[in-house]
């Protein structure tokens, strides 16, 4: 059975209300406040190293498209195209586990202080409670109810002030997961334009038009990859896919004519 969040996006695609009836039922609203994470669990990490391939294949490829219109030999092809699968991608692999493990740390500094503030003076937690719900149009009877319930239960009070008042989520991400996640996507999808480089370089009888066969091959794969962003943005796999596959052939043709309009000067 789908998750009632998968469900969910798929009825608003298609559009289809009785899909959307059926992800509203009791069954599937049991499911997901039993399993509140099932939701991010398909795309949890997807995200990552969807960006991380495409930002390998587009920016080894700006490489090759760059060396090729200066006119440079094929050492300085996989030279320069090695060079940049492994520091580029260190270093977005290095710049996701930061920013996740920053968030991570300022979400915990933050809720620290939350749960500091409701044991040391909850007066004015609950006064801060009181006039968010205000703010939401509870008055009256209804506002203090509201106020008493969710004062009740501590971890829950922790919880509203997050979101309510500092608008913190938390995601339950792995820094470590996300940062490997991204460089081996990086990684693989990066060599993909320096495969037939790569191949005529050890067998150099080969007949073979290496360029060509890099442009096909790079973009049928950023295709791929960018219509798999449609698993977890609201779009059809098509036009992700070919929204991805103009940014990275624009982005090549800039390295090529680059290359191709400075090339007496290497």
């Amino acid at each position: 059975m789908l998750s009632r969040h998968s469900l969910l996006q798929k009825a608003f695609r298609k559009k289809d209300r009785k899909m959307s009836k059926t992800a509203h039922s009791k069954t599937y609203i049991q499911q997901a406040l039993a399993h509140p994470d099932d939701h991010q669990s398909s795309g949890k990490y997807l995200s990552d190293s969807v960006y991380g391939a495409l930002d390998g294949m587009v920016t080894t490829f700006a490489i090759v498209a760059g060396v090729v219109g200066a006119d440079l030999s094929l050492n300085v092809i996989l030279i320069l195209g090695l060079a940049n699968l492994f520091a580029d991608g260190f270093s977005m692999a290095a710049g996701s586990y930061l920013a996740i493990k920053s968030e991570r740390d300022y979400h915990r500094e933050e809720y620290n202080r939350e749960k500091w503030e409701i044991e040391n003076y909850p007066e004015g937690e609950i006064e801060e409670i009181r006039q968010i719900y205000r703010a939401k149009g509870f008055t009256g009877k209804d506002l203090d109810q509201a106020v008493k319930i969710i004062t009740s239960n501590k971890e829950q009070w922790l919880k509203t002030m997050m979101v309510e008042e500092l608008h913190i989520i938390q995601e339950n991400k792995s820094p470590w997961i996300v940062a490997i996640s991204t460089f081996l996507a990086f990684l693989i999808c990066g060599a993909i334009p320096l495969l037939a480089y790569a191949a005529l370089y050890f067998f150099p009888t080969l007949q073979i038009s290496t360029f060509t066969i890099s442009i096909i091959a790079t973009a049928c794969t950023i295709f791929i990859v960018g219509s798999l962003r449609s698993i977890f943005i609201a779009k059809h796999w098509l036009p992700a896919g070919l929204e991805m596959l103009l940014i990275g052939g624009s982005a090549s043709t800039v390295a090529y004519l680059v290359g191709y309009l400075l090339r007496g000067l290497a």
